[in-house]
């Protein structure tokens, strides 16, 4: 089960680097220890496209490498914090997505104005504003859980995405659809701006069409195969 843990992240950091979300060395993924040690994270000093089962260590809740002869990343609270906070949440991605961290910059509102942001809104997505560095301790890490509440994805103003799920593909496919939600919306805006978009039932109804459990396995499955 643990080998097959660490091949999943492995992919998943594979396919978010096909996704253009990869940033030189930064950027990583984790998945929760079935055996609650901690979280088995992508180490550092390594690209996304670069990553193999044998570069995803366990890290432990006080950020000891615990298994692995690579080191860890500093932001390991944003991993260990989350699931901390949230039992539910079974992976975390946390990248510097470009067009989400533009799209943060502008403090306009997610629009649903195509497929992909009914998966964040209604209600508004969440927004981490209380530092745009490093999340380096658990406080913030903490503070960062606290922002994303019960959502599933947060911006990080001036940094990056958070975005999560009960497993490894839901979390990863959560992070591609977010930074294609704010690739949308900031053409819209560059084109002046949306005059339309999905009212909220709407927006729900094509969440619960598009992104159900097993669309986003097949999503997953799709980007898996064309690496």
């Amino acid at each position: 089960m643990i080998d097959e843990l660490r091949e999943q992240v492995a992919l998943g950091c594979r396919i978010l680097d096909r996704e253009d979300q990869g940033d030189l060395i930064w950027g990583h993924v984790s998945a929760r220890d079935p055996e609650g040690r901690g979280v088995w994270m992508k180490a550092s000093s390594l690209g996304f496209d670069e990553i193999t089962a044998e570069d995803v260590i366990l890290v432990s809740w006080q950020g000891e490498v615990l298994h692995g002869a690579r080191r860890r990343h500093v932001e390991y609270p944003i991993h260990t914090e989350l699931m901390r906070a949230r039992p539910d949440v079974g992976c975390v991605v946390h990248t510097h997505a470009p067009w989400s961290v533009a799209f943060a910059a502008t403090e306009a509102p997610l629009r649903p104005l195509s497929h992909e942001p009914t998966l964040f809104v209604p209600p508004e997505i969440a927004r981490f504003t209380l530092t745009g560095d490093l999340i380096m301790t658990a406080e913030l890490g903490a503070a960062l859980a606290e922002a994303i509440g019960e959502r599933n994805a947060a911006l990080m103003v001036h940094h990056g995405i958070v975005a999560c799920g009960p497993d490894v593909a839901t979390a990863v496919m959560t992070a591609v659809l977010l930074e294609r939600a704010c690739r949308a919306n900031m053409r819209t805006l560059a084109a002046g701006g949306p005059r339309t978009w999905s009212d909220d039932e709407e927006a729900l109804a094509k969440r619960a069409h598009c992104y159900s459990e097993r669309q986003l396995r097949a999503a997953w499955d799709y980007l898996a195969r064309t690496l």
